[in-house]
This record gives structure tokens, C-alpha cells and sequence, in this order.
């Protein structure tokens, strides 16, 4: 824990594979006076990840990884987190499955965002296929993660209407608005019953 402004704020780390459009707003909420958070680390496995510019406007510490030996990689990790004090990890677009020992150390404190309506659609292609499926809804999900893909106990979830004229583009954008309200709240929610 870290002490901010007389109030105590959870130390985050966040993991990313691309633009990081939810660390952008995750880091957005850490803001706020209210906020339970402070985002202290972000992880990329993607050098060219254009999430990771935001650390340098943001002032916030990254490490980019190789997953490639993730056994060593998380054992590592693991120390690093240790040293920052790292309670919880929020997944933002990570494309690497973790290990189950790593997911076994943080037991209840990792989450992912998931753009569907879990545990319908896991995986990748989510909009595409919600949409070939005739659904009437889509939407996304803020769960905790285990050692199955998108398999972990719901935190939160937010459903979007899906219109007839809809491409999986334009879903997908419907879909984000709702992950930047969701994921905060979830994350939130989390911290108060820690």
C-alpha cells in the first residue's frame, strides 16, 4: 500500500499487448481523488506496442518481456513485484497466457477485460462472431483470471445492443466505450473487498 494525499491507494500493474486504449483510461481513473489505484507498473510483451507511449507521458515505469521463457520470466516478474509492492494485475489487451503457478501467486488479484458477454464467445474474433450468430446483444466483461482462457469468476459485465446495420467495427467501438466505464468500476470493487 501507498499512501496518497491521506488516502491509501492500491499499487497496480498493468499488462499490454497493443494500443492501450483501457491503460490510457485506467491511468485516466488513477487520477482522480476518489481513486483506490495507482497504476506503479505497466509489462509489455510487445516492444512496438503503442501502449507504451503512455508511460512516457504519464511518468510510469515499464518493463518489456520476452514471454518466450516464461517459467524464469514470471519468477522474475514475480521479485519485481514484490519490490513495487504490486497488489493487484489488470490485463488490457495482454496477448500471453500466464502460467498457472504465476496466476496461483496472485490468486483472486489478476483481471482481464473480455469483450463479450462471458462465458459466451472466449477467445479471439469476439464481435465478428456475435454478430454471424445473430445475437441481440454483445458486450464485455470484467472477470478474474484463471488457468482456463476467459474462464475466470465474472466481476462485472456490461451489455451493448447489437444493430441490425452493425460490422464487427462497428461493434467493437460500441463495446470499447462500455470497457472504459466497466473496467474501473470492476477494478474498484475488487479493491473494496480485498
Amino acid at each position: 500500500m501507498i499512501k496518497l494525499n491521506g488516502t491509501k491507494k492500491i499499487n497496480i500493474a498493468v499488462f499490454i499487448s497493443g494500443k492501450g486504449s483501457n491503460l490510457e483510461n485506467l491511468i485516466k481513473c488513477s487520477k482522480d481523488r476518489k481513486s483506490k489505484f495507482k497504476i506503479s507498473l505497466v509489462i509489455s510483451n510487445n516492444s512496438k506496442a503503442l501502449g507504451l507511449k503512455l508511460t512516457r507521458k504519464f511518468n510510469i515505469k515499464k518493463k518489456i518481456i520476452n514471454f518466450n521463457n516464461s517459467k524464469l520470466i514470471e519468477k522474475n516478474l514475480l521479485k519485481v513485484f514484490e519490490k513495487k509492492h504490486i497488489n493487484i494485475i489488470c490485463l488490457a489487451g495482454f496477448m500471453k497466457i500466464l502460467s498457472k503457478s504465476f496466476i496461483k501467486k496472485f490468486d483472486g488479484r489478476i483481471l482481464n477485460i473480455h469483450p463479450s458477454l462471458l462465458p459466451k464467445y472466449k477467445g479471439l474474433n469476439t464481435h465478428l462472431r456475435a454478430i454471424q450468430n445473430n445475437e441481440q446483444y454483445s458486450g464485455c466483461t470484467v472477470h478474474f483470471v484463471n488457468s482456463k482462457i476467459d474462464s475466470g469468476k465474472i466481476i462485472l459485465q456490461k451489455r451493448v445492443k447489437i444493430f441490425k446495420k452493425d460490422t464487427a467495427k462497428s461493434l467493437a467501438a460500441r463495446v470499447l466505450i462500455q470497457e472504459h466505464a466497466l473496467y474501473p468500476r470492476a477494478l474498484n470493487k475488487v479493491i473494496n473487498d480485498l
